[in-house]
């Protein structure tokens, strides 16, 4: 249990980014780099899928080339650990309740369990090919890790650390998301451009709708609230953005090339896609049936991934390389209010 004195750190560092964030938004760009620091990895390797420990305020970073994985105290900005043993860690994804994190790791087919208590893996369990995206279903003690070269979805009980069913599906497959206002968990079908919906109750799919004007649907991220899905579409270089009640397309926006991990930021209601021709391309979702486009925010090229953080607006995003040189670098912004141009 973290003690008073922390608390309060943690509620003057929130409090402080979100002033740094309405002081300098006037200038219509969306973020603002303010800090970079260097990762223990060999320079030059891809990284991939970051998320965020709420609960201890740690980056878990995924950096796959390297075969290991960061976790990284965002108060200080330090590495407290350096997780070996996840062998071209993809996805990340963190489990609240059991202080543990799940790795996708496709260079050995496997499923990292990590404890972050121990700070090690403690458990592996053997997937298909190529595991990719997960997303955790709290209320089911469920994780889902697509099989992306398997054309498969790993359904994993938490509670035994065991994946107790495979779905297979005729297409590679995509990001998942877990939806908890619908209680369903979504999984791109990239090869078929068509969004899958599992029932976590039973694990089945009980529909498939064509997602019409989006090729390569692999990068995805939900507004719940708003009933939203964006799916990066890579062979076409547009963000679909999804109505999950009409189940079908509300727009179709131009990204920067090479796009791959969209994140949302709810409390600005802002859309984020890392892409690696040196762009972060920045939406902004006014109301369900009109989101725009704000701007290509100029970044190093080979970024490939991002992650918000919900609480302080924040955007992390790790560098592989700057200027053509090889580096293993994590680079935070601040996010700007006000934006509404397109800069690119």
């Amino acid at each position: 249990m973290r003690n008073h004195k922390s608390l309060w750190q943690r509620a003057a560092f929130v409090l402080a980014s979100f002033l740094s964030v309405c002081a300098n938004g006037a200038g219509g760009q969306t973020l603002k780099e303010v800090t970079k620091f260097d990762l223990p990895g060999p320079g030059g390797k891809r990284f991939d899928y970051l998320t965020i420990d709420p609960d201890d305020h740690y980056l878990i970073s995924a950096h796959l080339a390297a075969d290991q994985t960061y976790v990284i105290d965002l108060a200080t900005n330090k590495v407290v650990a350096t997780i070996a043993d996840t062998p071209g860690a993809e996805g990340v994804e963190y489990v609240s309740e059991l202080k543990k994190f799940y790795t996708s790791n496709a260079h050995d087919n496997t499923i990292g369990v990590v404890d972050l208590q121990q700070m090690k893996v403690v458990k592996k369990l053997k997937t298909e090919a190529k595991p990719d995206g997960s997303a955790y279903a709290a209320p089911f003690h469920k994780l889902y890790v697509s099989d992306e070269r398997g054309k498969a979805e790993a359904v994993v009980d938490v509670t035994k650390d065991e994946i107790v069913k495979t779905l297979h599906f005729e297409s590679e497959t995509g990001m998942p998301q877990y939806d908890p206002v619908a209680r369903k968990v979504y999984v791109n079908l990239q090869d078929r451009n068509v969004l899958a919906v599992i029932d976590p109750v039973s694990d089945t799919v009980v529909s498939q709708y064509p997602v019409s004007g989006c090729v390569g649907n692999h990068g995805m991220a939900l507004d719940p609230e708003r009933h939203l899905a964006f799916m990066s579409c890579e062979g076409n270089d547009v963000l679909t953005v999804f109505n999950l009640d009409t189940h079908q397309p509300v727009a179709h926006l131009p990204m920067a090339k090479g796009a791959d991990v969209v994140q949302y930021d709810p409390g600005l209601r802002r859309i984020y896609v890392a892409c690696s021709t040196g762009f972060i391309s920045v939406f902004q979702v006014d109301d369900p049936e009109h989101v725009r486009k704000i701007e290509d925010f100029p970044v190093e090229r080979k970024v490939h991934s991002l992650a918000v953080d919900v609480m302080t607006h924040r955007v992390y995003a790790p560098e592989e390389e700057e200027q053509g040189r090889p580096v293993a670098r994590m680079v935070v912004f601040d996010a700007l209010i006000g934006a509404s141009s397109d800069r690119r």
